[in-house]
């Protein structure tokens, strides 16, 4: 059986792999609750919008300095728009950091969420914004 090994030999083996298989569920679940909380706030270069978007990049708080009442609209809107990109792209540098400190540098499950987070915070992505 097993290449001429035990009984034991392959029981020693299969507590490994299980061992292995559990402590990478454990680093998941850690990781998934981390991610969870996430999130991260911009301003914008003339300081007059400030964003704050979730873990999973949507919009979560918003602050207009009264100064915005003297530009027009379509300026602000502008300056909503590109602020709250500014900020996914910082939760997604959080989330990069978080995931390779969890799962470990080049890991086939690390870029997998990395990914998943690109492709939903980049703009044109499912965010679109």
């Amino acid at each position: 059986m097993f290449d001429g090994g035990s009984l034991g030999d392959a029981e020693r083996l299969i507590d490994e792999w299980r061992g292995a298989i559990e402590e990478r569920a454990a680093r998941a679940r850690a990781l998934e609750s981390r991610l969870a909380r996430l999130s991260e706030t911009a301003r914008s270069p003339d300081g007059l919008v400030t964003v704050t978007v979730g873990a999973r990049g949507d919009l979560t708080g918003l602050d207009l300095a009264e100064a915005v009442r003297q530009r027009p609209a379509a300026v602000t809107a502008r300056e909503i728009l590109a602020t709250v990109r500014i900020a996914r792209g910082a939760l997604l540098t959080a989330v990069t950091a978080a995931t390779t400190e969890a799962m470990g540098p080049g890991t086939a499950t690390g870029r997998a969420v990395v990914e998943s987070f690109t492709d939903r915070l980049a703009p044109g992505g499912d965010g679109r914004v």
